[in-house]
């Protein structure tokens, strides 16, 4: 019996993953975006109905099926017990209230087109120009991917009091500005894209370097941001995609080294330790793939440089064959677009291979100079690379103990503790 519901629990965990943001997106559309909140209920009420009913009666045949079904049933029992007591928005609600028709109209709007289509519209109001970037994220992962206030305050080191507070605010911004679920039309659509492919390289990063925590990857962060990134790149509504094609060709190329990133105890491996037999070879090929659709525009944006370095890195048989002057050049592009102290600290890198550590560290010297940028870890364990490669191990100490305390994970700080102490070994 224990085992059943085991099965169970593990069997709603994955529904709840795959099958919320679906459905979430189905009932605004329905609802109205002023009652975002309402279809998140419904859909957490259609998670507990399982829960309470399979134990009992058995997992039924088709459970996403019965999930939907379930959602559409509340779903219809709000429209036709509440229709006087709530205003909606969508012309589809004040529709089903007044049609004999409900069922079979109901029926089409969870149709496999329609919920993909949805997912878009529910994509482009969390990342609406009038919610603050934070909340942007925020709203993404809790309405479309399905995670947790508890796993998105864990993500960004953050409080769920916090998490909770700014969800309610991006609420209230889409109540008050009478926001519209709704594809943009043509001109809208590539303004606001920026946004929204900016969220999802922000989603995709948490997942592929978490900034807190234990866990150094978060699968499931980056699988979504992959996902979000698909539906955009099969939209018809998009007409130029050279961004998104970027972005998923940057993704794939990152992704496709996950498993080589850890060694069996679940210590970090640098790019130059990693056994590249073990990257995703097709992952990286739907890399390669989306890299060259990215190109059927002149524009170059900073996906297409990112993916392009990434790709560089790829296709090194080893690491010694790294091409660091190409992937400099990359750089030096790149901050003509990107001028920021995070490119700067990745380019330093490329730098140090190129013209040396000396060079480099003249380089982090600069950095320094952003006094927001003085308490990331990677500033200080890049630094002490540097002075390793040059033999100066009282300076390379200091800076390892620096990366430490800043450092959240603690994957990261197990790793910089061992580099220390091999440096300290040497000064002794």
């Amino acid at each position: 019996m224990e085992t059943d519901q085991i099965h169970i629990n593990r069997l709603i965990d994955s529904l709840f993953r795959h099958e919320y943001g679906k459905l979430v997106s189905i009932l605004t559309r329905l609802f109205g975006p002023e009652n975002l909140e309402l279809s998140e209920d419904v859909v957490q009420d259609s998670l507990i109905a399982a829960i309470k009913n399979w134990p009992y009666k058995g997992i039924p045949a088709d459970p996403s099926a019965w999930l939907y079904q379930v959602a559409k049933n509340k779903a219809l029992t709000i429209l036709t017990k509440d229709k006087f007591k709530r205003k909606y928005s969508s012309d589809i609600a004040h529709s089903l209230q007044s049609t004999s028709t409900v069922v079979p109209d109901l029926d089409y709007l969870f149709s496999e087109h329609e919920i993909q289509d949805d997912q878009l519209r529910m994509i482009f109001t969390a990342c609406h120009p009038s919610l603050s970037k934070d909340s942007q994220v925020a709203l993404t992962l809790k309405t479309l991917c399905g995670f947790s206030i508890a796993e998105i305050a864990h993500a960004f080191f953050a409080t769920e009091d916090t998490i909770n507070k700014r969800l309610v605010r991006s609420r209230k911004k889409i109540r008050e500005a009478n926001l519209r679920f709704e594809i943009p039309g043509n001109e809208e659509i590539q303004k606001r894209l920026d946004a929204v492919l900016e969220t999802i390289y922000l989603v995709f990063n948490e997942g592929y370097s978490a900034s807190t925590g234990d866990e150094v990857i978060r699968f499931e962060f980056c699988e979504e941001a992959i996902r979000l990134a698909e539906l955009l790149a099969g939209s018809k509504a998009i007409h130029d995609k050279s961004n998104v094609y970027a972005l998923l060709a940057l993704m794939f190329l990152n992704a496709s080294r996950f498993r080589a990133r850890l060694d069996k105890v679940g210590n970090i491996l640098t790019l130059a330790e990693q056994d590249r037999r073990s990257w995703d070879k097709k992952r990286m090929q739907h890399g390669f793939e989306f890299l060259e659709k990215s190109t059927y525009t002149n524009l170059i944006s900073a996906y297409h440089i990112l993916a392009t370095i990434s790709a560089y890195h790829c296709s090194a048989p080893d690491f010694e064959s790294t091409n660091w002057r190409e992937i400099l050049a990359l750089y030096d592009h790149l901050l003509t677009l990107d001028s920021s102290s995070l490119v700067r600290l990745n380019r330093s890198i490329a730098v140090a291979k190129v013209k040396g550590f000396s060079y480099a560290l003249a380089e982090l010297k600069i950095i320094k100079a952003d006094t927001s940028f003085t308490s990331y870890h990677l500033l200080y364990s890049t630094e002490a690379e540097f002075y390793l490669e040059l033999r100066n191990f009282e300076n390379a100490a200091n800076s390892l103990r620096k990366a430490i305390d800043y450092s959240l994970l603690k994957a990261e700080k197990d790793l910089l503790s061992r580099k220390l102490q091999r440096c300290l070994e040497k000064i002794s």
